[in-house]
Order: C-alpha cells, then sequence, then structure tokens
C-alpha cells in the first residue's frame, strides 16, 4: 500500500521517507474507519489528483457503515425481545434500559390538497397505535394510498403492547407485503409511498417505502428516522451529490421503492425506537418534507403547541411556500405513564 524509500537488503527493516509521512497517515486513518484496502488504495490515488473526488468516497463508505451499523442494530433490538430479555435497546442511542411502564400517545393528522394539484392522493392515519402517512401517484394514487392504509389495519390490534419486539417487526413487514398486494388489486398502474409506525406503549416500530419521513423530536433536538427511496438519495448515499444539491435537483422525487403490487414487493426498511414522556414524533409526505427546512419543521414541533394545533402550523408553513404537492402529517405525543390516549384528525 505505501512503497518503502528503502529495505534493507540483511534485515528486511523498511526505511521511510519524510515526504511519504502524510500518505502514511492518510492510510492509517482509513484503515481505522474500516475502508477495505481497495478502497484505501483508489482514494490514496485519488487524494494528490482529485481530492473532492477523494472526499466523496470516504463520505460513500462512511454512509454505508451507518446504514449497515443500523440495521445490525434493528436486527439485534428484534433478536433481544424475541429471545425474552427485559433490557430494550434504543436504536437512536444504541443504549439499552429496563421495561417501563406503558405510554400513551396523543395523535393528530391533516391532510390538505395544496395550492396546485386537482386532487389530494395523500391519506393518513393516526390512531391510538397505529400511526401512517401515504403518497399516491398515477391516475388512481388516492385509491392506492387508501388501500395501503386499510391493509395496515389488522397491525393496530396484534400484538397487544408488551408484546414482543421481533413479532411486531414480523407482523408489520408481512401488513406492508399485503399492503403490495392491495395496491396492484385495488389500482393497477398506480402507486403510493408508505411510513407506518405501531405504537406498543414504550416503543414505536417503523415501516417505511419511498419518500415519507418519520422525525423525532427529543429535549428540542430533531432527529431524522429514516431515508428516502429515491435515485437522489442513492447519490448521495454514493458521495455524488451533497445535500443542498439533492435538495433542488429535478429528479428528487423519482422513486426507487414504492408499493406497486408488482414482483415480489419491495422490502420495507424497519426499526424500532425507544419513546419517552416528552418525545414528539412527525410522519409527514414528501410535500411537506420537500417543501419545508428541517429548521422549520423543528421550530414548529417545538413550538409547544397540542397535535392538533401543530398539524395545521406544519401544513401552514407547506401552503406558504406555494404548497406544490399535497401535504399530510401525523404528530404523536408521548404521554406520561397512566394517562389516556387521544386521537384527532383535524
Amino acid at each position: 500500500m505505501l512503497p518503502p524509500a528503502r529495505v534493507d537488503a540483511y534485515t528486511g527493516y523498511r526505511y521511510y521517507a519524510g515526504a511519504q509521512v502524510e500518505r502514511a497517515r492518510l492510510v492509517a486513518w482509513l484503515r481505522r474507519i474500516g475502508m477495505p484496502l481497495a478502497g484505501v488504495r483508489d482514494v490514496c490515488a485519488l487524494h494528490g489528483t482529485d481530492p473532492g473526488a477523494a472526499a466523496r468516497a470516504v463520505r460513500a463508505h462512511w454512509a454505508r457503515v451507518e446504514a449497515e451499523t443500523a440495521e445490525r442494530r434493528d436486527l439485534a433490538a428484534s433478536l433481544m425481545n424475541r429471545l425474552g430479555g427485559n433490557d430494550l435497546m434504543d436504536t437512536d442511542t444504541g443504549t439499552t434500559t429496563t421495561a417501563v411502564r406503558p405510554h400513551a400517545l396523543h395523535v393528530s393528522a391533516l391532510s390538505e390538497r395544496g395550492r396546485v394539484r386537482e386532487a389530494n392522493q395523500d391519506r393518513a392515519h393516526a390512531g391510538p397505535r397505529l400511526l401512517a402517512v401515504a403518497d399516491g401517484y398515477g391516475a388512481a394514487g388516492d385509491l392506492a394510498a387508501a388501500a395501503a392504509l386499510a391493509a395496515l389495519a389488522a397491525v393496530e390490534g396484534a400484538p397487544a403492547p408488551g408484546g414482543r419486539a421481533g413479532d411486531l417487526l414480523n407482523a408489520l413487514e408481512e401488513a406492508v407485503h399485503r399492503a403490495d398486494v392491495e395496491v396492484g388489486a385495488a389500482a393497477p398502474g398506480a402507486g403510493t409511498t408508505l411510513t407506518a409506525g405501531v405504537w406498543t406503549g414504550s416503543r414505536l416500530a417503523l415501516a417505511h417505502v419511498g419518500d415519507g419521513r418519520a422525525y423525532l423530536l427529543r429535549d428540542g433536538d430533531l432527529v431524522r428516522l429514516t431515508r428516502d427511496h429515491t435515485a437522489v438519495q442513492a447519490r448521495v448515499d454514493a458521495g455524488e451529490l451533497d445535500p443542498a444539491e439533492a435538495a433542488a435537483h429535478p429528479d428528487r422525487a423519482l422513486l426507487l421503492r414504492a408499493l406497486d403490487g408488482a414482483g415480489d414487493g419491495p422490502a420495507p426498511d424497519l426499526s424500532l425506537h425507544e419513546g419517552r414522556p416528552g418525545d414528539r414524533w412527525l410522519l409527514c409526505t414528501d410535500g411537506l418534507s420537500a417543501v419545508v427546512p428541517e429548521a422549520e419543521l423543528r421550530a414548529a414541533l417545538a413550538a409547544g403547541a397540542g397535535p392538533e394545533d401543530t398539524v395545521r402550523a406544519l401544513l401552514a408553513l407547506a401552503d406558504g411556500r406555494g404548497g406544490p404537492d399535497n401535504a399530510s402529517c401525523v404528530v404523536a405525543d408521548v404521554l406520561p405513564a397512566g394517562k389516556g390516549a387521544r386521537a384527532a384528525a383535524v
């Protein structure tokens, strides 16, 4: 990887020149972040000719590492609960906590057509346990979105809070596959995105397909929990675009995964997130997230209003930016133990 300046003919000891120190440090750093030797070789070659390309290669490698780590963390959480342990893993922090008394949600949903579209093909649902948004497309996109949410209805009733998380994630994944079949039957030629969460009383199990989004507001910080399944996001992951370029890219809505009844159906991203009293969840379609910057989303979510007023405030932000698309959102607050669940569609 780094040819020595001289090798002692008798001892085999390798000597390096002072000019090689920077490259040696680069190799050591790349190996410390787990980059394979072939990748190290490529980055070193680019470092002297195209530093920007070298940086993009490192960024792409690290994006893959983070994605793989998240998948393993979610699997570990599922296995821990499937094997009957009492400890719960928080997939946002990687830490474990002991089981807690179930908490309820105070939730609200709102969906609006916007100023440009002729019809609203979005659908949103806010129940005591099931939260979901779907963004239909095609001539029968409204039917596709409605069929997807209807297929998830059975998950809201089982398993009951306190059931094993692995069973819940399995049930959620099966429901998404059923939703794909139902979309194909109800709306041939159309399709929909889907971002849905099932609340267990202490955790939110998420299933995600497409470019809807889920966020968590905790202690004033907004954390995005999902990754867009779009061609532009894939280019960001590969280091070919930065997030600012992606936000303005003309192909940002080109989906790589959606529910359309074709083939075997897409594999949903599944994750499990520990909830605490005071947490606030947001699920939304891209009619909100693609129009309103995250800083404004955070400010609206942190303003202190209840879920009903907050969903109105969020969609007012999208409307204030021209309302170019249908927009839907669900806001859910985690209540202290003992408080009753509250659901509203405004």
